[in-house]
């Protein structure tokens, strides 16, 4: 990750935490780390909803292991997508 990018990753985290689709977030607060870099790397090439809900299924697929169905990846893109347009000016990026 990019340096100078904490308070970015903070709030991410805290996101995806609050999505907790393993159920674990409240004793594991580092659980979706492994998304953290990738959702970034989207977020700041441009994705929009769609390309960054395709990531969240992969990686509810994939990494995770369970089914995306039910868990709202692109509900969750949606907000992640939200909070970017605000924080992202922040980071440094153009966000829209």
């Amino acid at each position: 990750m990019r340096p100078g990018t904490a308070a970015t990753e903070n709030g991410l985290r805290h996101l995806l935490n609050e999505w907790d689709p393993v159920g674990v977030a409240d004793e594991v607060q580092n659980e979706y780390d492994c998304m953290l870099a990738a959702v970034l790397q989207r977020l700041r090439g441009g994705a929009d909803q769609a390309e960054l809900g395709a990531l969240l299924r992969q990686e509810l697929a994939d990494h995770v292991g369970l089914d995306p169905l039910g868990l709202r990846p692109d509900a969750m893109a949606a907000r992640v997508i939200d909070w970017w347009t605000t924080v992202g000016r922040a980071d440094g990026t153009s966000c829209v």
